[in-house]
């Protein structure tokens, strides 16, 4: 991941992409706290245009990373992925993305892939990367997710062959995060996704699209890895906040959704004799969404 700063910002500190392990257990109570900005389904596109270069800048001086949780792109195509690069791509601190269902409408996602990673954005399917700041060693797993539904309104792998191709895509999308949350070496884990980890998010979406919105196996890994934060997108008309059945704080960070081009995160570590890292919600630090 990027781990530069631009000089332009205000002072933070300073990052470094995959590092090995070097100390021994750690008290995590005695760790310092670290901001996560999120954002997603920017649906970047030419006409008209709606940019975040500004917004995203001002989201480098007060976050130590930025999360983008897919749709990045109106419709897939390279040159909506140059405009993702030129708004969320060089900004001095390290940015994670994952695709949306969005970005593969064109079947470019290897190109779009490319092009955001020339612009210092790394994007992650099924894979993890850790960023170190201020000496916590923060683990970032992502994936697109899939489809699948939640409790009472599951797909299951049956009938038709097409039935059972969505069914075992959901299924293999879980188990490729579980794998990337399973190989983070670090502190505290962040589960970044497109679509839905519970349907807790999805309020105010019509139900007969939860379906297509999330999956319960999502929230079932994430919680299995013991993650203290989950970043998803792809819910216009759901709502930000949300949580695992196992207690996992989710944020549903659609731009339709917050409102506004990013939120940030502050991720507390536990106190003394606890395990679980604390959320505290601020928002976007200025008024200017990037537009």
């Amino acid at each position: 991941m990027n781990s530069s700063r631009n000089s332009a910002a205000a002072p933070r500190p300073r990052h470094t992409g995959n590092l090995p392990r070097t100390d021994t257990d750690t008290d995590k109570s005695q760790l310092p706290a670290v901001r996560v900005a999120a954002a997603a389904d920017l649906h970047l596109r030419p006409d008209p245009p709606r940019r975040f270069r500004n917004a995203f800048r001002e989201a480098a001086r007060h976050a130590d990373m930025l999360l983008l949780g897919g749709d990045l792109t109106a419709s897939g195509t390279v040159e909506q992925a140059r405009m993702v690069a030129e708004d969320a791509g060089n900004l001095g601190i390290p940015v994670a993305a994952v695709l949306g269902n969005h970005d593969h409408d064109s079947r470019t996602g290897n190109k779009i892939i490319g092009v955001l990673a020339d612009a210092g954005v790394q994007v992650l399917e099924g894979s993890g990367t850790v960023v170190t700041c201020r000496g916590v060693r923060v683990g970032i797993a992502g994936c697109k997710g899939y489809g699948g539904g939640f409790d009472g309104a599951v797909v299951h792998e049956h009938g038709e062959p097409q039935t059972r191709a969505f069914v075992r895509h959901s299924r293999d999308s879980a188990k490729r995060l579980a794998a990337a949350l399973a190989a983070l070496d670090c502190d505290v884990k962040v589960a970044l996704t497109h679509y839905a980890p519970i349907p807790g998010t999805l309020r105010g979406e019509p139900r007969e699209l939860y379906l297509m919105l999330g999956s319960q196996r999502l929230g079932q890994v994430i919680d299995e890895a013991g993650a203290a934060l989950a970043i998803h997108g792809h819910a216009h008309r759901g709502v930000e906040k949300g949580v695992t059945a196992g207690g996992t704080p989710v944020r549903n960070v659609a731009y339709k959704v917050i409102g506004t081009a990013y939120h940030i995160y502050t991720l507390l570590p536990p106190e003394a004799d606890h395990t679980r890292w604390q959320i505290v919600d601020h928002g976007q630090d200025r008024s200017d969404d990037g537009s």
